[in-house]
């Protein structure tokens, strides 16, 4: 069997859908591949919809914990893990369901199966039931996706070492669990299980969590970890796992190891993802690809082959969903002949922590690695009435700022609800605007949005909730 189509999207994820969605409205005939029954990919099903349907369990219990200083007590919370595992799925459902009504409605070519290029203008799908078809294509855009990486010697065959995908299973509730990777999918699964009972530990390598985050970012989140964790190992390796009668013995080396063998329920390695690029048969097509495994793009996504655009985590980090989406509609407006690129003067990130930690545009880090000189302006939550109604004052809001211009360069915060509010900083550097265009804005009173606006006043020494000496 085979099928014409004016353009085929391989990979159904966030990055495939919207490009094969905008293509359909674009008045394309577009077939979309994938191997679910509907779109949604890594994201929807086994990514950041269902840990944060997780995350929000984890908040819930959390305050209510915390109630008890404020003078509202409940009871000790029974976990009802099928019940919590069928909320999951349900919002998984729900949204993948969705999309294959969209799907419909926009009359995409759906096909379920696994994808492999014959050529430069055929794919042929091995479908789910058994059957095969040959797609032919005048363009098509590949967006594979990543998968967890794997380490040898660490990723033994035992249903107690798992990956991110497995940990959003919620098979159990392990009592002692060891999370290998202080990265945010480590973290946030740290945070999903610590407030369902496991007794957690982190390990990871580098001297701080979240490694490449501004260290002033991390702390607020360290301390409220330090306390619901316990332990954190840093500077610390994992030498071995074995599989023993009394779980998982783990071998450790580091600086600060005081107990270098322990005994966990679970391992959980979380230390990153890699690109899907190999099973393709891209060697049949012109594609090529970096020794990391990344397709070499340009900037509207084309390959080195013209026939094939590729989007998402396959081209390159960072490897996020709204980042794939963005680069799969830029694909389909160049295919369609728009005069088009990708370039994003900034790219949020959310680690959906608690406290969440985000950031977008340059950071500190990246302002000292490349001797770019900057002014930062911080407005710390504790002087936020809104933040100390919430009793959070942990957080904090800071501006990256281009000293000359006074050009808003990058935006970071770490507090409640930080992964909502980046959305105007990154407005802010999209826009080219200046730290007077955010200090004019008048924000609601009370909220926690207001703190952008404080931390563009502090910049001029006028934050009327704090005291900065004036900015000469």
């Amino acid at each position: 069997m085979a099928v014409n189509t004016q353009l085929a999207v391989l990979g159904g994820g966030p990055g495939g859908y919207a490009a094969a969605f905008l293509a359909a409205d674009l008045g394309m005939d577009v077939t979309l591949i994938d191997l679910e029954k509907n779109p949604g990919g890594v994201c929807l099903y086994r990514g950041c919809i269902p840990s944060k349907a997780l995350l929000h369990i984890a908040k819930l219990i959390s305050e209510a914990e915390e109630a008890k200083k404020w003078g509202v007590e409940f009871g000790a919370p029974k976990i009802d893990v099928d019940k919590l595992r069928e909320f999951k799925n349900g919002v998984v459902n729900k949204l993948t369901g969705g999309l294959g009504q969209l799907s419909k409605q926009r009359k995409v070519n759906y096909i379920q199966g696994r994808g492999e290029f014959l050529n430069s203008t055929t794919i042929r799908v091995k479908k789910t039931d058994g059957t095969a078809e040959d797609v032919i294509f005048g363009k098509a855009i590949l967006a594979t996706g990543s998968v967890p990486v794997k380490v040898p010697g660490l990723s033994i065959d035992s249903p107690r070492v798992i990956d991110s995908t497995g940990a959003l299973e919620l098979n159990d509730i392990p009592a002692r669990m060891l999370v290998i990777g202080g990265g945010y999918i480590g973290l946030e699964l740290t945070s999903v299980y610590a407030a369902l009972g496991s007794r957690v530990t982190v390990v990871e390598m580098t001297p701080g969590l979240l490694p490449g985050a501004d260290r002033d970012l991390v702390t607020a989140l360290s301390r409220r970890l330090e306390k619901k964790l316990e332990k954190i190992m840093l500077e610390t390796k994992v030498v071995s796992i074995t599989e023993v009668p009394e779980g998982l013995k783990v071998k450790f080396e580091g600086k600060n190891v005081t107990e270098p063998e322990q005994i966990f329920d679970k391992v959980l390695i979380s230390i990153g993802r890699k690109p899907v690029t190999s099973g393709l048969g891209l060697e049949n097509t012109g594609v090529k690809v970096n020794e990391r495994g990344f397709v070499i793009v340009d900037k509207q996504l084309k390959s080195a082959d013209p026939n094939i655009y590729a989007i998402g985590d396959i081209v390159g980090n960072p490897m996020l969903a709204h980042k794939a989406a963005a680069e799969g509609k830029t694909a389909v407006e160049a295919i369609a002949g728009h005069k088009t690129a990708f370039e994003p003067n900034a790219i949020p990130a959310v680690v959906f922590t608690d406290p969440e930690i985000a950031w977008a545009g340059l950071t500190e880090t990246e302002a000292k690695e490349k001797g770019i000189k900057i002014e930062v302006a911080k407005f710390p939550w504790g002087a936020s009435g809104k933040a100390t109604t919430m009793d959070r004052n942990e957080g904090m809001t800071k501006l990256i700022i281009e000293p000359e211009t006074e050009r808003i360069l990058g935006v970071a915060i770490a507090g409640v609800g930080a992964g909502d509010m980046i959305a105007e900083g990154t407005l802010a550097i999209e826009m080219g605007a200046v730290v007077k265009d955010l200090s004019l804005t008048i924000h609601p009173h009370p909220t926690l949005s207001e703190t952008m606006m404080g931390a563009a006043e502090v910049f001029y020494g006028h934050a009327t909730d704090m005291y900065r000496p004036r900015r000469k």
